[in-house]
């Protein structure tokens, strides 16, 4: 079940989902809009390995923006910190963005109950498009769950995307075991 503006507006004020900064006008019907932080993170290395861990650099979106190329993967983050206590966030893509050609996550669309971060968005595009800091990036979706949950994200001792941070966080694969 996904919850309404009213059930939303309901669980914010429980504090069980937290957003911040909060703006009211970016509460939808049954979502609530992200925007694109300043920070945008590329790999280095031409050929990502999956078993090792793979730098980054990091980089700032100018205030004129910046054009983001294909055939090349973008972390962005969202200038929302969130955090969801007894709800499932789903993160999409508002049509706007995806009518530019800009898709803002690769598989990752979906967190946990206990989930508390800033998002890292896996940005790609079909096209050159130029993006810019603040720009309504998605949207947040809740999922009631049923049941209760053992151990939330934030306690989860194999977390791998528990430190708080508003920079993109490349991917944690290589502390897998495989």
């Amino acid at each position: 079940m996904i919850l309404t503006d009213l059930s939303i507006l309901a669980a914010i004020k429980q504090n069980n989902i937290v957003i911040e900064p909060y703006d009211r006008s970016c509460l939808g019907t049954n979502s609530y809009d992200v925007h694109l932080s300043k920070y945008l993170a590329c790999y280095t290395d031409e050929v990502i390995d999956a078993k090792k861990h793979n730098e980054v650099k990091h980089f700032e979106i100018p205030e004129d923006g910046i054009v983001l190329q294909p055939g090349k993967t973008y972390l962005g983050s969202t200038i929302e910190y969130t955090e969801t206590r007894e709800f499932v966030p789903f993160l999409e893509g508002k049509s706007s963005v995806g009518r530019l050609g800009i898709d803002i996550h690769a598989t990752a669309g979906k967190g946990d109950v206990g989930f508390c971060n800033h998002w890292t968005l896996e940005i790609s595009v079909s096209q050159s498009v130029r993006v810019y800091s603040g720009m309504p990036i998605g949207q947040l979706i809740y999922f009631k769950v049923e049941g209760k949950v053992e151990v939330d994200y934030s306690n989860k001792d194999s977390a791998k995307y528990n430190q708080r941070t508003p920079r993109p966080v490349e991917s944690m694969m290589w502390k897998n075991s495989f």
